[in-house]
């Protein structure tokens, strides 16, 4: 920008009468310079201030979706412009990330500072870290929960999401499941924090498991620990995923059920583990090559851990994740246990070894699946007879038995003389 003494020289040069082409040759002024300058802005009363007037702004590839940006910053509290990327691909936005980075970057909320934390690094195949969050979402007006389970291998950081109705010891095994399936073998430690589906209590130093959790990591062979009290940057690569999963998954996620939910999470999944991550400098899909996971179980040894024991209500039916699901008339199991083996969409009910039904996982809790065969067979309620109760028997009285009074007297005088 030039000098406004050199500015009111080009002004008066050319209220002299020079042209362009004659102040350039006075000044030595390139001559692009020379025009921007003339082209000052004028004030109302026809006088100039001598700044040049601004370019007219040019449109913006980003410009149609930019609403659509301010709504998620404001409403849905989305930041990540890597996320913002992908959903305005889909559509149809053509331009760079750049243009996105600049727009939102007045809009995001100061950064606090924090003091620094040691890094602490694990070798190949040693450690797998595991965490729940906690998830809100809008159904219809109204403020739901779902719980969100996050593995990480601590190594190559390849990471794992799904998401549960519950966070329970079942749900957390379960989900362990789905992340060594994922990962396609087991580390030798999990690292959680002191949750009570983990660890119940310590006594005395020593930690006491959670029994069903304790039975799965020891059938497994692999090492349950547990991070200090009060200190989560212990496993802070777990911790540092479920943030990145809150700010960057699902901030604007829409989803029509849990199944849906999971498959976007999954997704996601596969492209954060195929991009370079910022520590390791490499991609955690390639670096989990260098990791010596064990195999995982094969058969009943591995599927039975999926099981979870339910009661059976009286007319026929078992309850899983708040739905109602109908079990066949025979063999007759109302009132009893069956247990519940689920995967990712279907549910399997049995009894004693033995393959009752199956379902498919309905999302929405409260529904009522009815079994084709539920009441098959089964006479209506006035016709069912109660079991035969125990039977007593009225007898009359004894007869009375009338004797001679000289009985007695005999009966008298013989124990007088036993006395005497």
């Amino acid at each position: 920008m030039l000098r406004s003494k050199t500015v009111n020289t080009i002004r008066d040069l050319a209220q002299q009468g020079l042209s362009i082409r004659g102040i350039v040759d006075e000044t030595g002024i390139a001559r692009n310079t020379v025009r921007k300058y003339l082209r000052h802005a004028t004030r109302s009363d026809g006088s100039s201030d001598g700044s040049p007037v601004p370019r007219k702004k040019r449109s913006s590839k980003l410009d149609p979706y930019k609403d659509q940006i301010l709504r998620w910053i404001q409403e849905d509290h989305l930041f990540n412009c890597e996320t913002m990327l992908m959903r305005l691909k889909e559509r149809g936005y053509t331009g760079e990330g750049s243009i996105l980075r600049d727009f939102v970057k007045p809009h995001r909320p100061a950064r606090k500072g924090r003091y620094p934390v040691i890094r602490y690094e694990t070798g190949p195949g040693e450690q797998m870290q595991i965490d729940w969050g906690e998830f809100v979402y809008d159904d219809d007006g109204k403020r739901r929960r779902l719980y969100g389970f996050t593995a990480v291998l601590s190594y190559s950081r390849m990471r794992f999401v799904c998401f549960f109705k519950r966070c329970d010891t079942a749900s957390l095994i379960r989900g362990l499941m789905q992340a060594l399936e994922y990962f396609g073998g087991m580390p030798q430690i999990v690292l959680t924090d002191r949750m009570k589906s983990v660890l119940v209590q310590v006594e005395d130093g020593r930690p006491v498991w959670n029994t069903r959790y304790a039975d799965f990591m020891a059938a497994l062979g692999m090492i349950p620990r547990v991070c200090r009290p009060y200190t989560p940057q212990t496993k802070g690569k777990v911790e540092r995923s479920i943030l990145v999963v809150k700010t960057s998954f699902w901030p604007g996620v829409t989803f029509g059920d849990l199944d849906a939910l999971n498959e976007q999470a999954i997704r996601w999944s596969n492209h954060r583990n195929a991009k370079v991550h910022r520590t390791t400098g490499m991609r955690p899909v390639e670096r989990i090559r260098e990791e010596p996971l064990a195999a995982l179980p094969a058969g009943y040894a591995w599927e039975r851990f999926r099981c979870e024991e339910r009661k059976v209500s009286w007319d026929g039916y078992v309850s899983y994740d708040g739905v109602n699901y109908g079990l066949p008339s025979e063999p007759p199991l109302a009132g009893g246990f069956v247990s519940i083996s689920a995967t990712a969409r279907e549910i399997s009910i049995w009894t004693d070894g033995r393959h009752i039904t199956s379902h498919r996982i309905r999302p929405t809790s409260g529904s009522i699946i009815t079994h084709p065969d539920q009441f098959k067979n089964i006479p209506p309620a006035h016709e069912n007879r109660h079991s035969p109760a125990g039977l007593g028997h009225l007898c009359g009285a004894s007869p009375i038995v009338r004797r001679p009074l000289g009985d007695y007297d005999a009966i008298f005088r013989v124990q007088e003389e036993v006395a005497a």
